[in-house]
């Protein structure tokens, strides 16, 4: 996907989220292994009930994969 595309898909109906995918696209995403990105791209996929819960710690990712990607974008912060 290019990056165009992730940034589309960046956008959220939650401002939280938008708040946490675009910086983290803007910074990060070009740093990210081939094997991140498509982990990232899959990331986006999810629902925004669902990841809001992933990212604000209401809930666990049961995906261990997408769990640590949730991390490392938690992980970024806004400049």
């Amino acid at each position: 996907m290019n990056i165009a595309r992730v940034r589309w898909a960046c956008r959220r109906g939650m401002l939280e989220l938008d708040v946490l995918f675009q910086p983290f696209v803007e910074h990060e995403y070009q740093h990210l292994s081939d094997a991140d990105k498509a982990l990232f791209i899959r990331l986006l996929e999810g629902e925004d009930p669902e990841l809001f819960a992933w990212f604000m710690g209401h809930e666990t990712c049961p995906d261990p994969e997408l769990a640590r990607m949730v991390v490392q974008v938690r992980g970024r912060e806004a400049p």
